[in-house]
């Protein structure tokens, strides 16, 4: 949220000068909380580890003792243990039917008035109404969204007016290397079906 300020502050034609308290907050040494723990909450940690996080996680399943002492995670079998404990809550889920608006106005009041809340699962996972609300009212201190519901927001939803939130295009494998990486993997599944061979990527239905 800063970042996104302090950009506008930077190319205004109104800047001055720039105020020498307008501070952010520290990700060093501050709590994660990861919300899916699956392959891609996994490399969240790893990268957080390299901030010295204190890195918490909820999952359906816990991950074995040496995954989480490879990253440094500490495993919290209630999601709400999680809220309450971290300044920044990545949501890294799938949507399913559990997981639709697995944060609603109760979970936004369990977090930190600090706290930032980051999705780059689906934008349903969140109720955005109740998150508008936390915002406006301070129950949380910003937001980070890179999905929505739908994408695009309609131009007038209130999340677009908001000073505390960042909104960007749904945008996290946005690279030519990862959609490369993305379109290789869906051509080597096709030619394991076609030739009777184990597919690499076969999703197991639970």
């Amino acid at each position: 949220v800063y970042f996104h300020a302090g950009c506008q502050i930077a190319v205004s034609p109104d800047t001055r000068h720039f105020a020498v308290d307008w501070l952010g907050v520290e990700v060093t040494r501050a709590t994660l909380g990861i919300v899916g723990m699956g392959s891609i909450g996994y490399r969240v940690a790893q990268r957080a580890r390299a901030f010295s996080m204190r890195i918490l996680y909820h999952n359906r399943n816990r991950r074995r003792k040496e995954e989480e002492e490879a990253v440094g995670a500490h495993y919290c079998e209630k999601m709400e243990d999680l809220l309450q404990q971290s300044d920044f809550v990545m949501l890294v889920v799938n949507l399913t039917p559990e997981t639709h608006k697995l944060i609603g106005k109760r979970e936004l009041g369990l977090m930190k008035p600090t706290a930032t809340l980051i999705n780059i699962s689906r934008g349903a996972v969140i109720d955005q109404g109740a998150l508008v609300e936390a915002l406006q009212n301070k129950i949380i201190r910003a937001a980070a969204l890179d999905v929505t519901y739908p994408e695009p927001l309609p131009r007038d939803h209130p999340l677009l007016k908001l000073n505390n939130i960042i909104i960007t295009p749904h945008i996290g494998t946005a690279t030519v290397q990862a959609l490369r990486m993305m379109a290789e993997e869906a051509i080597a599944n096709m030619l394991a079906v076609l030739s009777g061979q184990p597919v690499p990527s076969e999703v197991f239905p639970k």
